[in-house]
């Protein structure tokens, strides 16, 4: 049986192959082995919105952040999900969230950009 981790790499491969329910299905199997698997559900919300599944996107999408509530990219591709949604203020919330994230961690590493 596969692990988490390669479920997770054969999700990545079937989104770059054009197999977005191949994805889905590999990152929901990568989720039932590792509930906490954060990136797998950020996957798993980008691919289903790209499916424009967007209440599941944005489920998916609000678990990643519940996940890793210190990581940007969580936080920038739920903005992201709720614009292409047509849910423009909830997108420009998530995004000032994320760039209030994206201050924090200039200010912890003194004004520097990566």
């Amino acid at each position: 049986m596969p692990s988490a981790e390669e479920l997770y790499d054969e999700a990545i491969d079937c989104v770059a192959a054009g197999d977005l329910d191949g994805a889905i299905s590999r990152y929901r199997a990568a989720i039932a082995l590792d509930p906490d698997y954060a990136d797998a559900w950020e996957g798993l919300s980008m691919a289903l919105a790209d499916k424009e599944l967007w209440d599941e996107a944005i489920a998916a999408a609000h678990k990643a952040v519940e996940l890793a509530p210190e990581e940007e990219l969580a936080y920038t591709n739920l903005s992201r999900i709720y614009q292409r949604a047509g849910k423009v203020a909830e997108a420009e919330a998530w995004a000032a969230k994320a760039r209030v994230l994206d201050w924090k961690r200039q200010l912890r590493q003194g004004g520097k950009e990566e």
